[in-house]
């Protein structure tokens, strides 16, 4: 289900993205924060499973305060957490699929399993097939395997229309309008020149007066910088370009001629886009006027102006070898093409990790399931009371099916005890929960998959967070920083320090 988070002043976010609750919720309690940074670590490195790992980071903590009442030492259960992670790692290495870079039905289907829990109900084919074409158009194989660089995808919203309508431009869509009244909105075959420079006369740095005693002095002088502006202007036309983006701005003297001249300018384009445009358009950005050439030209097939609403945009359309591309993203309101921007984020790093890692694994808590057989096997032959650690890990990671099951109505208890039995046969391994029958099925059969690196760093997130929590044996309230003493004072003891009076609430039980 959604959470609708709603602000100090009314402003109201409504999603069922992990990340976003997380850094949306006013958390005041310390060790929260610190699962708050999980999620945001697991956000920024992987795009998703963010719900994952603090669920998974809660259940391990729990189990942790089991093993405690049972007084085992918290280095020891440290220990223990740390061996059956690295366990889980090589498991999760051997029991991976690989998948290839140009498989386009397996990757949506990589897609899919992450659009299919979020809130673009009807959409979720057309938002997975545009991640898919995406990542493909711009990554790029490198000494180190495949590399896609999700900041190469730039997503726009406008509200209007309706989620379907939500398009792939192999090109750069520019949030500016055509500099000049006079200039074509539209230019097919367009070769592209990018600037950046000004299109205008600069200041002088020292403050100068000019002094005029005649009128045609000061004609003279106009003239000759009407000239200059011209000339700007005709070092343009010169190489040939029908289309200019410059990062600075442009004289109007100088946009007339380029009017005249047929060439469609758009001046203060952001460095960010100018650095998309010359991936797309194969252009090479330029200092300066004079060396702007033939060779440091884009090109694309169009180039147009198109009005959205109140707005303009740009719109460099099939470029010449878009190693960047744009998704313009449509839907009925701001509340859903926000959503629709949250989940797009995620489907693009899925994808991504898919790509880059060429390895894949089941989701639908087939892989934890697997995980938690596997680790309470290992578990036997670990040493003293580790064991119990990594036991308490295995029981932890079955939070994950049994949350599924929750979520979906289905009793928890009958499942996870037709998942133990399936996960005893080594062909069942991919055996999790079926949602829509309430029964546990093949996940692979039903293609339920997602890149291995998600559920790596999940454990890695909530096992590093869960071991700095484990060991802190006390919580002190510190001192907020007043003022200085005074020299020579004797201070007195910190507030808050005589007792455990300065403790924040519910902390002492709370962990």
């Amino acid at each position: 289900m959604d959470k609708m988070m709603v602000g100090t002043i009314g402003d109201i976010v409504i999603t069922n993205d992990g990340a976003t609750i997380m850094k949306e919720m006013d958390v005041q309690n310390p060790a929260a924060k610190m699962l708050v940074e999980v999620s945001k670590t697991q956000d920024s490195e992987v795009g998703d499973g963010t719900t994952t790992a603090v669920v998974l980071a809660g259940d391990l903590l729990s189990e942790a305060e089991t093993l405690l009442d049972k007084d085992v030492h918290p280095n020891i259960i440290i220990d223990g957490y740390r061996s059956a992670a690295e366990k889980a790692q090589e498991i999760l290495d051997e029991i991976s699929v690989p998948i290839k870079p140009d498989d386009t039905e397996q990757l949506k289907r990589v897609a899919l399993t992450s659009l299919n829990t979020k809130g673009i109900f009807g959409s979720q084919d057309h938002f997975a097939d545009l991640a898919v074409r995406a990542i493909q158009q711009v990554m790029e194989k490198t000494e180190d395997g495949i590399k896609a660089d999700i900041d190469l995808v730039k997503v726009m919203k406008k509200h209007g229309r309706s989620l379907a309508e939500t398009e792939l431009i192999n090109g750069i869509v520019i949030d500016k309008e055509v500099a000049h009244t006079q200039m074509p909105k539209n230019v097919t075959g367009a070769r592209i020149a990018l600037l950046n420079a000004k299109l205008e006369i600069d200041k002088p740095e020292t403050s100068t007066e000019i002094k005029i005693t005649r009128p045609e002095e000061l004609e003279l002088f106009l003239d000759e910088e009407e000239r200059m502006l011209k000339e700007m202007a005709e070092e343009v036309v010169a190489t040939g370009a029908n289309v200019l983006f410059t990062e600075k701005g442009a004289d109007d003297e100088a946009l007339g001629v380029l009017a005249k001249k047929g060439i469609l300018t758009v001046k203060n384009v952001s460095s960010k886009d100018m650095e998309k445009l010359a991936k797309a358009t194969g252009g090479t950005i330029v200092g300066t006027l004079k060396d702007l050439s033939k060779t440091s030209l884009g090109q694309a097939k169009q180039v147009e102006e198109i009005k959205i609403g109140d707005d303009k945009h740009v719109y460099v359309r099939e470029a010449k070898n878009p190693k960047a591309v744009t998704i313009m993203i449509r839907g009925g309101s701001d509340h859903v093409i926000d959503e629709a921007e949250r989940s797009l984020h995620d489907a693009l790093c899925v994808v991504r990790n898919a790509v880059e890692d060429a390895k894949v694994v089941a989701g639908g808590g087939a892989p934890e399931e697997e995980l938690s057989m596997r680790l309470r096997a290992y578990a036997a032959k670990s040493k003293g009371r580790e064991q119990l650690a990594v036991k308490a890990f295995a029981d932890a990671l079955e939070s994950i099916p049994t949350a599924i099951a929750q979520n979906a109505g289905i009793d928890p208890i009958d499942i996870m005890v037709e998942l133990r039995q399936k996960h005893n046969t080594p062909a069942n391994k991919w055996y999790g929960v079926n949602v829509y029958e309430g029964k546990t099925a093949d996940m692979w059969k039903m293609n339920v998959i997602e890149p291995l690196r998600v559920k790596k760093q999940v454990i890695k997130s909530a096992v590093e967070a869960v071991t700095m929590l484990l060991r802190v044996d006390d919580v002190i309230a510190s001192k907020s920083p007043g003022p200085m003493p005074s020299p020579g004072g004797s201070g007195g003891m910190p507030p808050g320090m005589g007792g455990m009076g300065g403790m924040p609430p519910g902390m002492m039980g709370g962990m």
